[in-house]
């Protein structure tokens, strides 16, 4: 079993076509990607993936296998980037990642952890979507990431933040008169939910509107928060999201908190408990230095 086997089988899980991971992911050919999939299921002994209406899914024994894959590939990508820092040891390398938009709050406190080393290494920036950075935490390709709690990944979490949501909508919008707003006041309003990538908070908005009774049919689904803003715009529609968007809203799109028990989202710092780096392990150190009490506890 070759790792090309592993990263076909799992372009082809991702997309649910063999034709577009052939064509957009792999840029190979059908019938090759194909054969290499019969390949592997011939040395697995199990059928991995089966055609059906909606596409190609996981069979059982390809969900049982698809985690382990995707951990096997990460390991390989870890294990590639530890041998190239090892070969260029005169300036170490901290990679930071961020939740977009978060950096904004939080760069400056991370950098702080870091003041008394900052001379002797090269600090790196990124932000991106909450599951990218948690896939560039497992293969090695960050350090450290501020996100959420993305669940698959063998990754360690602690939580910096607990933010709560907020409904978005247009400046101009019947509800913006108003201090609040109660969640059955979404009902018949155009909704801009979180696509399944959002995962996370999508599970937080879930569970609120269920336990406030309150059940919303999103007419667009997204998974970052400058869609999530631009739809409300453009749509006219309503969205809930964690409040660090505030900072970041056009004219055209105002906030207002919701009523009563309010539902928040963990910010988590995350890393792999299996990287070495000793600046890690001195940002680590200090850490209580950026969670507040309440949440050390």
């Amino acid at each position: 079993m070759e790792l090309r086997h592993l990263r076909y089988f799992i372009a082809v899980a991702e997309t649910g076509s063999l034709t577009v991971a052939a064509e957009q992911r792999l840029h190979t050919s059908q019938p090759s990607l194909s054969r290499q999939i019969r390949d592997l299921e011939d040395q697995v002994g199990a059928e991995l993936l089966r055609r059906s209406a909606r596409g190609v899914e996981l069979t059982a024994a390809g969900k049982a296998f698809i985690d382990h894959a995707r951990l096997a590939l990460s390991q390989v990508d870890a294990a590639i980037e530890a041998a190239r820092r090892a070969a260029q040891p005169s300036k170490q390398r901290f990679a930071l990642g961020f939740l977009t938009g978060q950096e904004m709050t939080w760069l400056p406190r991370a950098m702080h952890l870091l003041r008394d080393e900052l001379p002797n290494i090269d600090v790196t920036v990124s932000s991106d979507y909450s599951p990218d950075l948690a896939d560039a935490l497992a293969r090695g390709r960050l350090d450290l990431a501020f996100l959420r709690a993305e669940p698959g990944f063998d990754l360690d979490y602690t939580t910096v933040g607990k933010e709560p949501l907020v409904v978005l909508m247009p400046s101009d919008h019947a509800l913006a008169s108003q201090d609040t707003i109660r969640p059955q006041q979404l009902v018949g309003q155009p909704f801009v939910g979180m696509a399944n990538k959002a995962k996370v908070l999508r599970a937080v908005v879930d569970a609120y509107l269920e336990r406030e009774g309150v059940e919303l049919t999103p007419t667009q689904g997204v998974d970052n928060p400058a869609m999530v803003m631009s739809l409300v715009a453009s749509t006219r529609g309503l969205a809930m999201i964690p409040d660090y968007v505030e900072n970041l809203l056009p004219w055209s799109v105002v906030s207002r908190p919701l009523a009563g028990d309010v539902p928040t989202i963990d910010l988590v710092v995350g890393y792999s408990r299996s990287n070495t780096s000793p600046i890690l392990r001195l940002f680590l150190s200090r850490l209580s230095e950026l969670v507040p009490p309440a949440l050390a506890k």
